[in-house]
């Protein structure tokens, strides 16, 4: 089933704008509940910095495939898998799982002697609310990241979008992450074992807001069905993730170009 004009750019903005960040942290509904069900198809190529805190650059190419089911289930690297039991179309809630995608250490010199943070599947909830045409506000909770499965994390975001001709749609978010003090330890912080492995001097970073984030998008729908996105995200470290001996640059740039094909 086709998806309309208005709903399938809501996508891929979307999509541009998770994948600019490389996680699911927010839920990003594109199909208003019991009015249809759809999905979409596509590749994106993602340029950003190694890891968090890295002044290096790393290219990726990513498939992904998404799907709504009426019912409210859906599935998808973007949105993982869940269930939204809003049936408003200007609100969104409900639960779901998410990955946690981890970091390997020969991604980069600077996490030499500091070892592999596994895949860890997260355990969460959202809320969304739209309180006005083009602005959406959105929350998340994800549980389950880092070497002992025990990071916690708060999303707190707001993106707005508007048209600027029938077919180029131009979108702006904002947000930023509060983490416990064990996904920071994971992600930034330094023990006993890998400060002798590594060099780096021990470091227990507490809890905190890990970043904040600001991006940009424009959408292009080609056709009813294929559509063009590019996003640019600015990502400042803050607090102890800020501090870090691993971090390299607290600023950090991620750029998308991705295509889309809706079904």
């Amino acid at each position: 089933m086709k998806l309309s004009a208005t709903c399938f750019a809501t996508l891929a903005l979307a999509s541009a704008c998770g994948l600019a960040h490389a996680q699911a942290d927010f839920y990003r509904r594109a199909i208003a509940p019991n009015v249809t069900e759809g999905g979409t198809v596509g590749a994106a190529v993602l340029v950003g910095p190694r890891y968090s805190g890295s002044d290096e650059t790393r290219v990726r190419m990513l498939p992904r495939i998404d799907y709504l089911w009426q019912n409210g289930w859906f599935a998808g690297p973007l949105n993982g898998i869940g269930y939204n039991a809003s049936r408003q179309a200007d609100k969104a809630y409900g639960v779901r799982v998410t990955a946690d995608f981890g970091r390997k250490a020969h991604r980069s010199e600077a996490l030499r002697g500091l070892g592999d943070i596994d895949p860890r599947p997260e355990w969460g909830a959202f809320f969304n609310i739209s309180p006005m045409r083009g602005l959406t506000l959105s929350s998340s909770l994800r549980h389950g990241s880092g070497k002992d499965r025990d990071g916690l994390l708060v999303d707190l975001g707001a993106g707005w979008s508007v048209p600027l001709t029938p077919s180029l749609r131009l979108g702006a978010n904002l947000a930023t992450t509060w983490a416990n003090a064990a996904y920071m330890q994971s992600y930034y912080g330094i023990d006993a074992a890998q400060s002798l492995r590594s060099g780096y001097a021990i470091f227990k970073p507490d809890s905190g807001l890990r970043d904040v984030r600001l991006g940009t998008s424009l959408v292009y729908r080609v056709s009813p069905t294929w559509v063009l996105t590019g996003s640019l995200t600015h990502a400042t470290l803050l607090g102890d993730a800020r501090r870090s001996p691993i971090v390299q640059d607290e600023n950090s740039l991620s750029t998308v170009l991705a295509v889309g094909y809706s079904f």
